[in-house]
């Protein structure tokens, strides 16, 4: 089904934003500072393509350890690609999203399509796992969250 949901989502919509995408890291790129964004927009990007069966989710989450984009850091430079691109690339995916719901069949691309308007706003610090990676990762920070509870009580 995901592979299905991926190849109607590419052709109706992926396609185009994946692309904005790109083109936002290729812009990030040629500025030199803005490597760092280049490399979160082309991961984000191929996301874009086929998110359906995979999610974003924090590093931090995932690791649990903190790294230079889950920190102070990465705040900052996502401050600054809300302002230079984060915001443009949101409004492309709710105006999709606004433009699949209306169609009824496709409420479930508009899903997918405000999924990627939160991660435009803020895309320093995730990465992209399958969906079953990312429910490990949560099971296993509750139960270590649960022990230390118990630990402190």
């Amino acid at each position: 089904m995901r592979s299905i949901g991926n190849f109607l989502w590419f052709i109706f919509g992926g396609l185009v934003m994946g692309l904005a995408w790109w083109l936002a890291g290729l812009i990030a790129l040629l500025t030199i500072v803005g490597i760092p964004w280049a490399r979160a927009s082309f991961v984000i990007g191929q996301f874009s393509f086929f998110p359906f069966g995979r999610e974003a989710i924090s590093r931090h989450e995932l690791n649990q350890q903190e790294d230079i984009g889950t920190g102070v850091l990465g705040l900052v430079g996502n401050v600054i690609w809300f302002v230079f691109a984060g915001l443009w690339l949101a409004i492309g995916h709710l105006t999709a999203a606004l433009a699949c719901v209306l169609t009824i069949i496709g409420i479930p691309f508009a899903i997918q399509h405000l999924k990627l308007a939160g991660i435009a706003l803020a895309p320093i610090g995730k990465t992209i796992v399958t969906i079953e990676v990312a429910q490990a990762a949560r099971t296993s920070n509750a139960q270590g969250a649960v022990v230390q509870l118990r630990r402190d009580a």
